[in-house]
């Protein structure tokens, strides 16, 4: 039990800081101002939920055929790339902006199908394969759909709240930072094992 907890609470985390700022939060909000809130969150979590339980498959199975070490190395370095890849910030192109509005389909179908294609090789997806090679798989797959959902829940929230005029600088630079301290702490990890 103790593992799933913390599969559970080290993906959250992770998945709800990478998740700031994404453009995924942009498609939330953009879903969020066509249809009720519920029903862009109900796609939001069936496309996740299907995304994250396929990258918790992948990364189970680099996880067993890969030695520790090189995971954490590998994982370091990937996290330092995600924390790169979150000061970049994201942006909704014209053509996602553009199938969000003019959608009109069910709430929950369109809002499935657009997450399920946005999030295929998006960092929150990549990070969860990451974690995966060195957590419980159900743990982290429940974490990090939760965290994903959580996080565009509150975008859509706060968005709704202040008329959708987020901090995104603070917000990247403060994601950012916390995706560059966990990637130090894995290749902290990662030259422990491999020494």
């Amino acid at each position: 039990m103790a593992d799933f907890s913390t599969a559970l609470a080290i993906s959250f985390g992770v998945i709800f800081v990478a998740e700031l700022g994404d453009k995924s939060q942009l498609m939330a909000l953009t879903f969020a101002t066509r249809f009720r809130a519920l029903p862009v969150i109900i796609g939001i979590t069936v496309a996740t939920a299907v995304v994250h339980l396929a990258s918790v498959a992948l990364g189970v199975g680099l996880g067993a055929a890969l030695p520790t070490g090189w995971i954490a190395l590998g994982a370091g370095l990937a996290f330092l790339g995600f924390g790169i890849w979150t000061l970049r910030g994201d942006s909704l192109t014209e053509e996602e902006r553009s199938r969000a509005e003019r959608t009109r389909r069910s709430a929950i179908i369109a809002v499935s199908v657009a997450f399920f294609l946005a999030e295929l090789g998006d960092k929150t997806m990549l990070a969860t394969i990451t974690l995966a090679t060195q957590h419980g798989w159900f743990g982290t797959w429940v974490g990090s759909t939760v965290g994903m959902v959580a996080a565009d829940a509150l975008a859509i929230g706060v968005g709704r709240i202040l008329g959708r005029r987020l901090p995104e600088r603070a917000i990247r630079y403060g994601a950012s930072a916390l995706f560059g301290i966990c990637g130090l702490w894995l290749l902290l990890d990662a030259v422990r094992h491999l020494t």
